[in-house]
């Protein structure tokens, strides 16, 4: 059964306003690491998205209360939000954010082959080969960044594969959690597991880790991290209860042109030919999985509704 159109409308329009807002955490997170290290950058963001999801939770009349297996759930949760977050800043605060989210985006891929392992989802040749397709586009990325950030170029990948598994936790926690609920207590979980790693690296002298007090705009840009972060993701959490995932799908790679139109804006900076030839190759590697799930779904229902009428 499909969502009617007066649904899915609304749906496509908060589909792109994630769009818009999510590459807003990669310009102020990229912004507030010129001053900030990385860790005290990823401690703000679930700070504010606490302090803001929390009254939304309460307004909603949904308590605080978990189970155990929700608990468990949002610790591994926030533990890959961590990962993610952390991994994608460091990136950002030495590289190009559309090089850097370009490389981001085998996410798709690496979430299907880890669905095929993990919960032994229907994976065919076909979307294999796309994924291997995807991952060549990510290399011609990589490459030059390679050349010209060394390493660090390599942290979107891990960036990918942080949040594949936060997807994957997302789908087991999203059938003992609101929507609303996840977002608190994620963010409430991973401020505390990073707050004593933040405290403890003090005078360490560790880049990405020994605390500053900010100072003057970089109090903005750490705001503006957790607040685009905080409504980027109900953007699209509520997108996908209006529309069908099929549908909202396509429209994600569309934060790949927003982003680069910010970075250049704000950075001046603007992906080279080789960059947009990858993009290019991992976009429409993402949009032929996207088809083929299209496909396979067809034909599950329609060999259902033929069981069906056998059945009947």
């Amino acid at each position: 059964m499909t969502a009617p159109s007066d649904r899915i409308l609304p749906g496509v329009a908060l589909m792109l306003g994630f769009c818009l807002f999510a590459p807003l955490i990669d310009v102020s997170s990229k912004l507030a690491t010129q001053t900030v290290p990385v860790g005290q950058v990823t401690l703000a963001r679930f700070i504010v998205q606490a302090v803001l999801m929390l009254p939304v939770l309460l307004m909603l009349g949904q308590g605080l209360r978990m189970t155990r297996r929700a608990f468990r759930l949002t610790v591994w949760r926030a533990l890959a939000s961590i990962a993610a977050t952390f991994t994608f800043v460091w990136a950002v605060s030495h590289m190009p954010i559309a090089d850097a989210l370009a490389i981001a985006f085998v996410e798709p891929f690496i979430l299907l082959i880890f669905g095929k392992l993990m919960f032994n989802d229907e994976v065919g040749p076909r979307r294999i080969a796309a994924s291997g397709v995807g991952f060549i586009g990510a290399l011609m990325v990589i490459q030059p960044s390679f050349a010209t950030f060394g390493w660090v170029a390599l942290l979107p990948v891990a960036t990918a594969f942080a949040f594949a598994a936060y997807m994957l936790i997302t789908r087991e926690a999203s059938r003992h959690m609101t929507p609303e609920a996840m977002q608190v207590h994620t963010a409430w979980v991973a401020a505390a597991i990073c707050l004593p790693l933040v405290a403890l690296a003090e005078g360490s002298g560790i880049a990405t880790l020994d605390p500053v007090m900010p100072q003057g705009m970089a109090w903005l840009w750490l705001l503006g991290v957790g607040v685009a972060a905080t409504v980027s993701h109900m953007f699209m959490t509520y997108a996908l209860k209006l529309a069908p995932s099929a549908t909202l799908a396509p429209l994600h790679y569309l934060e790949i042109v927003s982003a680069a139109t910010l970075a250049y804006l704000v950075f001046g900076d603007f992906p080279n030919a080789w960059t947009w030839t990858g993009i290019a190759v991992i976009v429409a590697s993402g949009l032929y999985i996207i088809h083929r799930e299209r496909v396979t779904a067809a034909q599950a229902r329609q060999a259902r509704r033929a069981a069906g009428s056998v059945a009947g």
